[in-house]
């Protein structure tokens, strides 16, 4: 439980405000009881249905009545209770927002659905004893209805004409089609480790949540699809600012972002071009150079070896900053590197461990068929994904729990604040001469440029802005999203079917991709206003590890707090 005490006044404060409504999501969603470490979660998984939506809805309101009771007792104005309640707060405004707009009724998306909660949650629900494999199956034959849920929840969308995006509802039922396969499923081969004495229970088990698979597709398919024909892809200004700030915890000025995004783009093609020039001389773009890599630069050969080729990465980067710039306890130092089950995005992605640790934190690499992988694009991926990534910032999260509130370290998480401190660690590991070789550098950069991209083509797409003069790219023309696959495309070097997930992933989680620029630079902004306060007394180290162990915020609220650290 979190370092806390009853006020004076004989109810709850804050943080215990928070740890309350952590224990009631809990009971509401096994999904997120799973990834916090409850054994009691493992064979649950959420109502999805507009009743369900509407009880975690009603849990948040109710929250609120209780936290505004507390900010009036005795002890509720010490700082750790201030920014809990006011990351509470925050939060559960901006998740109303979204509810009562109706956005849970639409919720279609190639990356971040009920649907992809449903089956990212096996992969991390314990699966070692046989107790465990029995809590799995019992979660498999609840896959019907969780996924009836969500269906019913889309189908009240679109008696409300809340329609999904026609191009999110093609892509996820190819997702579908892949989970369930041609011989067997997902689901069947996910089983495959379990035990002798319950392999009976399991297949049959594995069988009834692949069923539930193809009754989704075939309803996507045969009723939902044609339904939402002609539906728009984009979500438009008044959309785009609540679901950005569900996801940036930050009241989001569009034209200055995007702008931003454009001054970005500048300066980092002036970077990628000095450094395209010792890679490959006399290459005519960057991308050019990166192509060069591709073919003949550094890589690593093989699956498994590029697994343990993360694995090493992580480790050294650990090793050499412990001590240095970071000062870790045993439990955060502990980072595993994993392939990514088959059928998701391409995108690697993270998963932080359970609040005891038990289930380390995790980075994953969807290998998209490929067996060979160069080394300019894992590095600086996985110093966001791993280390001093997403994994140092949400395990130290973990660690400190108790001192802070679980709510403030695991279900409060503001997108920007992670995704911008990840960013912040790949530029970090730049700063500290990690990156060894040009090839490394540019890579860096390219990805970099990747989440500039990002900034302009999500902004400009969902609210149809101008291509600025300057532009290289179509100036004076208004955004579509076919015009961002051509600029996302022509300024990066990722094969084409990331390019196609990234715009498929943009336009299905309108206003997420911009955290990962905007919130880098809330922390470097942070970084340099400690700076500038300390002067010469400044101490980096102490600087990360302060920062680190402050639990979540949104951007609005971040900065303030990094300043004065």
């Amino acid at each position: 439980m979190p370092n806390t005490t009853t006020s004076g006044g004989g109810g709850p404060l804050p943080r215990e405000v928070a740890d309350a409504y952590v224990d009631a999501l809990v009971d509401l969603d096994p999904i997120t009881g799973t990834f916090l470490g409850v054994a009691e979660s493992s064979g649950k998984l959420p109502d999805f249905s507009p009743t369900g939506q509407e009880a975690v809805a009603q849990l948040a309101r109710t929250t609120l009545e209780k936290l505004t009771e507390s900010e009036a007792r005795p002890g509720a104005d010490s700082a750790a209770e201030k920014i809990c309640a006011r990351l509470l707060r925050e939060r559960l405004t901006a998740e109303l927002a979204v509810h009562e707009a109706g956005e849970g009724l639409r919720t279609v998306s190639n990356l971040s659905s009920p649907l992809h909660h449903v089956r990212e949650v096996f992969t991390v629900t314990p699966a070692e004893t046989d107790e465990d494999w029995a809590a799995l199956a019992q979660r498999l034959r609840a896959v019907p209805a969780a996924l009836e849920g969500y269906r019913a929840a889309l189908d009240a969308g679109r008696k409300q004409n809340l329609p999904a995006g026609p191009l999110q509802v093609r892509t996820v039922i190819g997702q579908l089609d892949e989970w369930i396969g041609t011989d067997r499923s997902w689901f069947a081969e996910f089983t495959d480790p379990g035990p002798d004495s319950l392999r009976t229970e399991l297949t049959e088990a594995a069988e009834v949540a692949t069923g539930a698979l193809v009754e989704l597709r075939d309803w996507f398919r045969d009723i939902y699809a044609p339904a939402i024909e002609g539906a728009p892809d984009v979500v438009g200004r008044e959309r785009y600012a609540r679901l950005a700030r569900y996801f940036n915890g930050a009241d989001l000025d569009a034209d200055e972002a995007y702008a931003y995004g454009w001054s970005e783009f500048h300066r980092l093609l002036a970077e990628m071009e000095a450094e395209a020039e010792k890679v490959l001389p006399g290459a005519k773009t960057p991308w050019e150079a990166l192509a060069w890599c591709d073919e003949h630069g550094e890589a690593v050969e093989g699956v498994e070896e590029t697994r343990q080729w993360l694995q090493s990465l992580m480790d050294e980067a650990m090793d050499a900053l412990d001590g240095t710039h970071f000062e870790l306890a045993e439990r955060v130092r502990r980072v595993e590197s994993r392939i990514a089950p088959p059928g998701g995005a391409a995108a690697p992605y993270y998963t932080q461990p359970s609040l005891d640790f038990s289930r380390p934190g995790r980075t994953w690499l969807p290998t998209m068929g490929e067996t060979r992988f160069p080394a300019y694009d894992l590095v600086s991926t996985w110093y966001h994904e791993g280390v001093p990534g997403h994994h140092l910032q949400l395990a130290q999260w973990a660690h400190v729990a108790d001192q802070l509130s679980r709510y403030q370290t695991t279900v409060g998480i503001v997108s920007a604040n992670a995704e911008g401190w990840a960013l912040y660690a790949e530029r970090l590991m730049d700063e500290l001469g990690f990156l060894t070789n040009a090839e490394r550098r540019l890579g860096y950069l390219d990805a970099q440029m990747m989440r500039a991209v990002r900034v302009i083509i999500d902004i400009g797409m969902h609210l149809e802005l101008e291509i600025p003069a300057d532009s290289p790219f179509h100036p004076g023309e208004r955004w579509t999203p076919e015009l961002a696959h051509e600029f996302f495309a022509r300024h990066s070097s990722r094969p084409a079917d990331f390019v196609e997930s990234e715009i498929t992933r943009y336009q299905g989680m309108a206003g997420q991709a911009i955290g990962y620029k905007l919130g880098e630079r809330v922390w470097l902004q942070g970084r340099e206003a400690a700076r500038a306060r300390h002067g010469a007394d400044f101490d980096l180290k102490s600087w990360h590890m302060a920062a680190l162990s402050q639990g979540s915020l949104g951007l609005d609220d971040l900065l303030s707090e990094l300043s004065t650290l």
